[in-house]
């Protein structure tokens, strides 16, 4: 089986591993790893309801981020998704925890998930305040993207923020992120959410499927110090590990390191061999 289009990327056979790209972004974030993964799982990366290319998302009086939870769950049990490995980087980190809390995971890899800040700190208004500007600044210019991002050295400075080396995104692809960014129509309601304190998660203790967080050593957007100790201490018999020197959105900086930090934990729960006889990724652990 197989499908690409704007809402979904299906292909290859075996375990059922589903990826989930961060807020405003679009399953093309997992671009670098697919032929990898698919060789090797089936491999089913929706793109998440209100962002470029997916369905809708009716946005209830409740957090938004229930909502695309729910709407997920839906969404995959119209695909034929039962259980499967849930692989989610920031905001699909976040939901990728949150379908473990309701039974749907088999195994977890969050990469630098979101939701995990203190909500009564000040961390939720910055994050808005960083989309906010990145959102204004991409619609100012994205009528000459495809001139601005022409250059390697150009693609890593518009990118610095969210990977460390934007040259290594072809200029396509850079032009692509850009434009599916500023298409996201569940920004508003995301935003709000982070600013009433709806956008964490909560109930981390009910999560009983294997989990590995992976954080990003040079995250910007959600910095490992203040976002994840809660993941740490929380989630019951948490697999933490480091990853060096990458930032939050790290497929392309590292794909070799990404793919590994995936298979190697999901491995570990296919074949059922205990923990210890498999080997820490090359990260540093914590």
């Amino acid at each position: 089986m197989s499908e690409n289009s704007p809402a979904l990327y299906r292909a290859g056979r075996g375990e059922p591993v589903v990826l989930l790209h961060g807020f405003t972004g679009t399953w093309a974030h997992w671009r670098p790893v697919l032929a990898d993964l698919a060789a090797r799982y089936e491999v089913i990366a929706p793109t998440l309801a209100g962002h470029a290319g997916g369905p809708p998302l009716e946005v209830s009086e409740r957090a938004v981020i229930h909502d695309a939870a729910d709407h997920l769950e839906q969404h995959l049990d119209d695909l034929g998704v039962g259980t499967a490995h849930f692989v989610g980087n920031s905001m699909g980190g976040l939901l990728s925890l949150e379908l473990a809390k309701r039974g749907r995971a088999r195994s977890v890899v969050a990469f630098s998930p979101g939701g995990l800040w203190d909500p009564s700190g000040p961390e939720a208004d910055r994050i808005a305040a960083f989309f906010t500007r990145q959102i204004k600044l991409t619609k100012a210019t994205i009528g000459q993207a495809p001139r601005l991002v022409a250059r390697p050295g150009a693609r890593r400075v518009a990118f610095r923020d969210i990977m460390r080396h934007g040259e290594l995104v072809p200029a396509a692809d850079a032009v692509d992120l850009m434009r599916t960014s500023i298409e996201c129509r569940v920004v508003d309601d995301v935003l709000r959410a982070l600013r009433s304190g709806q956008a964490h998660i909560e109930g981390l203790e009910q999560i009983t499927s294997p989990t590995r967080i992976a954080w990003a050593e040079r995250d910007r957007i959600l910095p490992m110090a203040t976002h994840s100790p809660r993941a740490r201490r929380e989630i019951p018999d948490v697999d933490y590990v480091v990853l060096p020197r990458v930032g939050h959105v790290p497929m392309w900086d590292d794909t070799r390191l990404v793919v590994r930090t995936i298979t190697e934990f999901v491995d570990r729960y296919v074949t059922g061999e205990p923990a210890a006889e498999h080997k820490t990724p090359a990260a540093a652990a914590s």
